[in-house]
């Protein structure tokens, strides 16, 4: 989406590895609390998990207030044109006061199925109550990060509401892009630039550069990896509002941003993720038939990448490291013995630092402990490789053994027939 705009190769190539991205992603209404801390504006708002709160917020919070809007609170884009498995249409809604408590009785423990959400949709916990503003222009406004630039990059343009994508396509000279310099920060002709290609029509112009600079600062502050305001927009009492906002966290910086991080809602994550996160496992959940168990990154990668030349797709990239224990090994095992799309497991370890043998106890072990209905496809090479084949032989199970990674991926493969 915007690493398109910015001509960035930050997704990698093959649409199975579009998920796999390792970021904290919070909801639109912990966004607007961080923001309005950085004294960014943000329309008045409150979250609300039950029926009640509905309405004690509704006279607590928006006494006054003839319309509200009811915002249903999921980690998914397109909530307003997704569809409730309820039958019930939209995740977004302005509607009068008096009215808020029956539509968010429609929303609240409800399944809303987005564009981005899958068939499988995400469950609303809570939705975000906002004060109904009157816009009189919209923008949009985003900052990124950028490889060609190595930094930060904002990506403004004078229109927005709508899909980025398609005023990108339509309108290609209204999108302007500014690199900041990562070691200088922001400058005041940074933000004069970015302001200018909103062309803001009310807002003043030093109110809004200042507030440019805030959105930066929280950007780097926090650590942030993307934050994009969607609408950025302009109200009748002339300011600049960050009417709807998405930010993403650097998982690397979780040490530092423990307030930031216990935001995290694991009900809306991959629970094979979130599971494997426990387990201090790196698991990336995908779509294919084939799940992988390998040690290091780049072994992982290049797995997958055999598996998809033999005609085959993953169903994960699972890298158990260097230094996995033999429970680590058993809890990996049931994460992918757990996901119903996978029909064949393969196993490629080279073993260096991470023995041999102690994989293939902890194959062994998982056997124990879950029921292996589908073939298991095992490579061992390296440190104590002997002593892990012999382990594997002795344990009875029914093993496809490979000798080299080519022949395990074909092998793999073949066992999906």
């Amino acid at each position: 989406m915007l690493r398109k705009l910015a001509n960035q190769s930050l997704s990698v190539a093959g649409k199975w590895q579009q998920q796999q991205l390792r970021r904290l992603n919070i909801h639109e209404y912990q966004g607007a609390e961080l923001m309005s801390k950085y004294g960014i504006n943000v329309p008045k708002g409150v979250a609300v998990a039950s029926l009640d709160e509905v309405k004690k917020a509704i006279q607590d919070v928006f006494p006054n207030q003839s319309e509200v809007v009811v915002k249903s609170q999921v980690l998914a884009g397109g909530r307003g044109l997704g569809t409730f498995k309820n039958g019930f249409q939209g995740g977004v809604h302005i509607v009068k006061a008096d009215q808020a408590e029956d539509i968010a009785s429609k929303m609240l423990g409800q399944i809303l199925v987005t564009k981005q959400t899958g068939a499988q949709g995400k469950v609303v916990s809570k939705v975000y109550l906002c004060e109904k503003m009157s816009l009189v222009n919209e923008m949009y406004f985003s900052i990124i990060l950028d490889r060609a630039t190595a930094g930060p990059l904002i990506i403004a343009c004078r229109k927005g509401g709508t899909s980025i994508e398609d005023l990108a396509e339509k309108f290609p000279d209204m999108i302007i892009k500014v690199p900041i310099d990562v070691f200088k920060g922001i400058s005041d002709a940074d933000a004069a630039k970015v302001v200018d290609g909103l062309a803001p029509k009310v807002a003043d112009r030093n109110d809004s550069i200042e507030q440019v600079k805030k959105l930066y600062k929280l950007f780097c502050e926090t650590d942030c990896t993307m934050l994009e305001i969607n609408p950025l927009a302009e109200t009748s009492d002339n300011k600049l509002v960050a009417a709807d906002a998405k930010l993403n966290f650097d998982d690397n910086a979780a040490y530092r941003q423990k307030e930031i991080f216990s935001l995290r809602d694991s009900s809306q994550e991959d629970p094979r993720e979130v599971a494997a996160a426990k387990a201090d496992l790196n698991y990336i959940g995908l779509d294919g038939e084939i799940g992988c168990m390998v040690n290091g990154a780049g072994l992982a990668m290049a797995t997958m990448d055999i598996i998809k030349l033999h005609g085959g797709t993953p169903a994960n990239f699972l890298d158990v490291g260097g230094n996995a224990t033999e429970g680590q090994v058993v809890e990996a095992f049931k994460i992918l013995t757990a996901d119903e799309k996978v029909k064949a497991i393969l196993v490629n370890i080279f073993g260096g630092i991470m023995k041999c043998d102690v994989i293939a106890s902890g194959i062994v072990n998982a056997a124990k402990q879950v029921q292996l209905k589908v073939p298991v496809i095992v490579r061992l090479e390296g440190t104590n490789v002997e002593q892990g084949k012999r382990i594997l032989k002795e344990s009875g199970m029914k093993l496809i053994t490979a000798e080299d990674l080519d022949d395990a991926a074909e092998k793999a493969v073949k066992a999906l027939a």
